[in-house]
This record gives structure tokens, C-alpha cells and sequence, in this order.
């Protein structure tokens, strides 16, 4: 068994949020190049986007440390 799981919990925890966000980092800017004018949407929508992705990063955060201080 590992000894500290909490690495693990990282690693695998933030991989999916990290090509989340990459995703629609690229989708947001081809969408403003292809629609200038509603850029400021497309921005907006990006943000909140990335936020929700990011929130799942900081609850595998969260799940490690409780893991590495409670044990």
C-alpha cells in the first residue's frame, strides 16, 4: 500500500481540470477570432467556465490534505 496517498490524489485530481481548462482556453479564443464582436461574451463565458473546472482541482486539494493530516 502507499504510504501517502495524497500525491496520487494530486496527480490524478488536477490531470483532468489541466486539460479542462486548456480546452476551453483554446475554444474560447478560436471563438473570438471567428466572432470578434461577441468577445467579450466569449471571455466572459471563459472565465466562469475555467472557474468550475478549476473548483475540482481545489477539491482534489482539499481531499489530499485531509488525507495527508488526518492520518
Amino acid at each position: 500500500m502507499v504510504q501517502d496517498p495524497s500525491a496520487f490524489i494530486m496527480a490524478f485530481g488536477t490531470f483532468g481540470p489541466a486539460v479542462a481548462i486548456g480546452m476551453i482556453g483554446a475554444a474560447a479564443v478560436l471563438g473570438m477570432a471567428r466572432n470578434p464582436q461577441n468577445s467579450d461574451r466569449i471571455q466572459l463565458a471563459m472565465i466562469i467556465a475555467v472557474a468550475f473546472a478549476e473548483a475540482i482541482a481545489i477539491y482534489a486539494l482539499v481531499v489530499a490534505l485531509i488525507l495527508k493530516f488526518v492520518q
